[in-house]
């Protein structure tokens, strides 16, 4: 059975976590530390859901999820370089400089993305970019909301994408919902959308939502 490796034990690592153990993938996620706690009670849920630190996840893990903060990815999988080679690397995060109220305000790589950068870094690994255009909630429950949304895919290659495509399903997300938009230069497409993000968010607040396609 494929192992998933989760780098990042914030809510959105904890929640694709808990919901991947769930549909019965063995799921390692990978914390900074020992100490660090995650930010969902999935200790103990799950047995097919362990703990480690994230060299060892990256280590042992089949395929990789990149669930940590997008500032600081690109160093911090850089230094994971011989763990990740030769793997898939699930990357989910947006890399942005915060605003004066803490939300995105700038883009950490304008003109690139930071799926790119991890890329050119990690030529060895096989980078995927999906799940960035959406309310970490949505990524696990795409079916609550009312319009079906939209999960945008970007990778150089095509049986990773096909790879990353199965989990989608494994998450709740139709094949009709799926949009492969190309390479990995894609995804500073889908990574420039985080910017209408917080002023949905200061206008409406904290409620699920996706940037989708509707047509």
């Amino acid at each position: 059975m494929t192992t998933i490796g989760i780098l990042g034990a914030g809510r959105v690592g904890a929640g694709l976590a808990a919901q991947l153990a769930a549909t019965g993938y063995p799921v390692i996620l990978g914390r900074r530390s020992p100490k660090e706690e995650t930010a969902a009670p999935t200790e103990g849920i799950d047995p097919r859901l362990s703990f480690s630190d994230q060299r060892t996840t990256a280590r042992t893990a089949d395929i990789l999820i990149n669930a940590t903060l997008g500032d600081s990815a690109l160093h911090r999988l850089t230094d994971l370089r011989t763990e990740l080679a030769g793997k898939t690397l699930v990357d989910v995060s947006n890399a942005t400089r915060d605003a004066d109220d803490g939300l995105p305000g700038d883009l950490c790589y304008p003109g690139s993305s930071l799926a790119e950068q991890l890329q050119a870094a990690l030529p060895d690994t096989r980078v995927v970019k999906i799940l960035n255009t959406m309310l970490f909630m949505v990524m696990t429950a795409p079916e609550t909301l009312a319009t079906p949304p939209t999960v945008y895919v970007s990778g150089n290659d095509e049986h990773a994408k096909r790879t990353v495509n199965g989990l989608l399903g494994d998450l709740g997300w139709q094949p009709a919902w799926i949009e492969d938009l190309g390479d990995i230069t894609t995804a500073r497409a889908t990574e420039t959308m985080i910017l209408v993000v917080p002023h949905i968010l200061r206008r409406h607040g904290f409620q699920p939502f996706a940037v989708s396609l509707v047509r």
